[in-house]
């Protein structure tokens, strides 16, 4: 299981060489962090916000269930090894256009009320994470609505 971590990290994340662009897998994975560390904010990972997350990535990166489970098992792993968010947020911040951060704050609602309430830890960490990739305050809220509207929460 540990050669297969491996084998994933040099084949898809290990650091580009040169001037190359950052591989989606990274981003990827970056994402799948803050996902991941989104359902551990209020003490307790349940089953319906791993879902969210694994929904969240196939919908927003079109992958299959097979590449999405590799990605949240790393990012369970690069979460427990990281001591801060920089170290997804900035390379989020780096690579992906406004609109793409904002899906990703979006993608963070949908996890966060994924077992129909907000924790105040969860808001806490939904705000925090908001302010590191600089997305502006209205579309915070307004990425809120839209995933409240669909998910039929008042």
């Amino acid at each position: 299981m540990i050669e297969h971590f491996k084998q994933f990290f040099e084949k898809h994340l290990s650091p580009p060489a040169g001037n190359e662009a950052v591989g989606q897998d990274r981003l990827q994975l970056a994402t799948a962090a803050l996902l991941v560390e989104m359902t551990r904010a209020d003490g307790e990972v349940r089953a319906d916000e791993q879902a969210a997350v694994a929904r969240a990535m196939r919908k927003a990166f079109d992958i299959s269930e097979e590449k999405t489970a590799e990605l949240i098992r790393l990012a369970e792993l690069e979460v427990a090894d990281a001591t801060c968010y920089h170290q997804f947020t900035s390379l989020i911040n780096k690579h992906f256009s406004k609109a793409q951060k904002v899906q990703v704050v979006e993608m963070l609602w949908e996890v966060a009320y994924a077992d129909a309430e907000m924790e105040k830890y969860e808001e806490h960490l939904l705000r925090r994470l908001n302010d590191l990739l600089y997305v502006p305050h209205h579309e915070f809220i307004q990425s809120k609505l839209r995933v409240q509207a669909r998910l039929g929460i008042d």
